[in-house]
């Protein structure tokens, strides 16, 4: 894993910019240089595609994660902030496979995910990914789709994270799945708007080029933005 200068961020984020989200998991990854090619990234297993976007999320931006979401019962806003370190208490290496009735299944991949991308037909979607882990040719029936979907996610736990919520005003409980490749690439590109638009000031007031402007520290760089904005 290698540490991201701000000219690394702003490249990262350009190149992603018009990705597919999964596309942009890869070249996260990739621009972290784990030591394998972009290729093989896309059949990790995703519970280790996600430990490892964690890990990254850490280095880049810190253990805790904070943001808020909205009650779906009475919209209430409700804030929520923990350590991403918890996440990765769980298992990341799923084992080479799950054996269920007989049948032999491995844990889904980005490539799968890829693969039904552009599927509207939710059901239809889900009972392809099946066949595509499953090492035999088979159908499924819905139940079975539920039951065999249910011993996946256990096999692979970081593959979905869930996040449960209460709403103190009107008691309503639920879940929300936890997209850490999107919350990331949210990250990744904010920080690079940021130091765009500090681009963009400081080039105005000293005439600086953009690689002497990034190449300052973020303190000195802040302070110069507090003299040009007094």
């Amino acid at each position: 894993m290698r540490a991201l200068t701000n000219r690394d961020f702003l490249d990262l984020w350009e190149r992603g910019s018009a990705l597919h989200p999964l596309d942009r998991a890869l070249l996260v990854l990739a621009t972290a240089d784990l030591g394998e090619p972009y290729e093989a990234l896309a059949d990790w297993p995703l519970g280790r595609r996600n430990a490892a976007l964690i890990r990254l999320r850490r280095e880049w931006f810190g253990s805790a994660l904070t943001g808020w979401i909205s009650c779906p019962r009475c919209s209430g806003r409700l804030e929520f902030s923990f350590d991403t370190g918890i996440l990765l208490d769980q298992p990341d290496e799923a084992a080479s496979e799950l054996s269920v009735d007989g049948r032999s299944f491995r844990a889904l991949t980005t490539r799968d995910l890829a693969s039904v991308a552009a599927d509207s037909d939710e059901s239809a979607a889900a009972h392809r990914l099946l066949r595509q882990c499953c090492s035999e040719k088979s159908e499924f029936t819905d139940e079975e789709l539920e039951l065999i979907g249910e011993r996946l996610a256990e096999h692979d736990p970081l593959a979905e994270t869930l996040l449960d919520f209460s709403c103190a005003p009107c008691g309503h409980r639920w879940a929300e799945s936890l997209d850490i490749a999107a919350w990331l690439w949210a990250e990744i590109e904010a920080r690079s708007r940021r130091l765009l638009r500090d681009v963009h000031a400081l080039a105005a007031a000293y005439g600086w080029t953009e690689p002497e402007i990034l190449a300052l520290s973020e303190p000195r760089r802040a302070l110069y933005l507090e003299m040009v904005q007094a």
